[in-house]
């Protein structure tokens, strides 16, 4: 997708405030997903508001399953395990990764044949990584140079040990999705630890996975009952007010019931390692997901740099924390390549954004350093079609001595369609 609006950020002394964040993106799309071949009807509260997350509404009714959307309210009607109808035309999954790579493990099992098509950004993402054990599991998929569109010629599967070489949580789901249809146990063992929310949504609806160590093993065959859950708020959307926060002197932010999964709070410990003041208040967890509240208060700026090791479980909140750099700290990140194959390629967008702000920036195969030199100017950043872009620049430039403009801002829509309306809530 490619943005055109234009959003102006004035600088900021502050951010301070009590807010909401949407529902959590990875859980919506998991409890849809799920819901739509449970037994019996599945009520969602909190879903995601974001254009992802009704891609994968979208292509759910193009299966046959009946979806009613009440305000943030989503009720789904379970067509039960293998009960999806052809579709009469391809399924657009439009920007999100997530709804691609999900669903095609989902349809690998189907007795009929699917085209998945989305927009430009996400046609240029690579499928390879969901291709091979799909195609392994005894599904046949075409696809361009392994890119979509995809079409996939269902069947029925067979278990695997799958051992992907990069760490995904999109694939584990994917196996995992089409292990739940497959003859037999489908295990997959990562190399380093992703998010968890695909292990937990199973067992929100009945289902039971096995977790040892890095590996999670699932017996195809077993039927999800429908459920009501109520889904957190993002912390990935959470991560940007938060570096607001701990960027800008002065600031607090308190963020309540927010999503806590131990798999996605990486950035608690980063920001803590800038400096900032950060106070997590743990609640109950319903459908298994912790939630709580999270203040943030800043502390003086500091530098922080994020190891290969650390990159898996902060993946999604590195835009955010580039916008560390603000108010003159120094952000320096490796063994992120994974960064150039999301909705942009976001370490040459950070860069060339960042430069536009009057933040010093480097670009690394791997990873970026910025920041180090001072307050920003303030500038233009283009925010080439990205949403995480959208936001870590309108962030960076709060800490800016001038206006900045960024372009291509309606792209925060894909995820958090209210950001600048909230933004301009907490600036002080």
């Amino acid at each position: 997708m490619r943005s055109l609006s234009v959003e102006t950020v004035m600088p900021a002394r502050r951010v301070r405030g009590r807010l909401h964040v949407p529902g959590d993106k990875s859980i919506a799309h998991r409890y849809a997903l799920i819901a739509s071949v449970a037994d019996g009807p599945s009520r969602l509260l909190n879903y995601a508001p974001g254009a992802d997350c009704h891609s994968t509404l979208a292509c759910l009714r193009g299966l046959g399953v009946d979806v009613h959307e009440d305000g943030s309210a989503v009720t789904v009607l379970g067509r039960g395990l293998g009960g999806w109808c052809s579709p009469e035309g391809p399924l657009d999954a439009g920007n999100s990764g997530t709804t691609m790579r999900m669903l095609a493990g989902m349809l690998a099992a189907q007795p009929f044949t699917t085209d998945l098509i989305g927009d430009d950004s996400l046609s240029r993402r690579p499928m390879r990584r969901v291709i091979e054990p799909l195609t392994r599991m005894g599904a046949r998929i075409e696809a361009t140079d392994g890119h979509a569109p995809l079409r996939i010629h269902g069947t029925r599967l067979h278990a695997i040990a799958f051992r992907p070489d990069v760490p995904s949580a999109q694939v584990k789901s994917a196996v995992l999705l089409a292990g739940l249809h497959a003859d037999g146990v489908t295990s997959v063992t990562e190399p380093a630890q992703t998010r968890d929310h695909t292990e937990r949504a199973l067992a929100a609806f009945g289902l039971v996975a096995q977790v040892d160590g890095l590996t999670v093993s699932l017996e195809g065959g077993q039927r999800a009952q429908g459920q009501t859950l109520a889904i957190p708020g993002d912390f990935s959307s959470a991560a940007f007010w938060m570096v607001a926060a701990a960027a800008l002197p002065g600031s607090r932010i308190e963020i309540e019931d927010v999503g806590l999964n131990p798999t996605r709070t990486s950035l608690v410990h980063v920001l803590r390692r800038f400096g900032a003041r950060v106070e997590v208040s743990e609640a109950s967890a319903p459908g298994g997901e912790p939630r709580g509240t999270i203040i943030v208060e800043a502390d003086g700026a500091g530098s922080v740099e994020i190891r290969a090791d650390e990159v898996p479980g902060l993946i999604d909140e590195l835009p955010a924390i580039a916008a560390l750099a603000a108010q003159g700290g120094e952000v320096s990140v490796r063994g992120a390549a994974e960064l150039r194959v999301k909705e942009s390629d976001r370490i040459a967008a950070l860069v060339a954004g960042f430069r536009g702000l009057g933040i010093s920036a480097e670009e690394q195969p791997d990873g970026f350093v910025v920041g180090g030199a001072g307050p920003p100017s303030g500038g233009a950043a283009d925010a080439r079609g990205d949403h995480r872009m959208a936001m870590a620049f309108a962030i960076a430039a709060l800490g800016a001595r001038a206006p900045s403009r960024i372009e291509g801002a309606d792209a925060v829509a894909i995820s958090y369609p209210a950001f600048f309306d909230t933004l301009a809530r907490l600036v002080v």
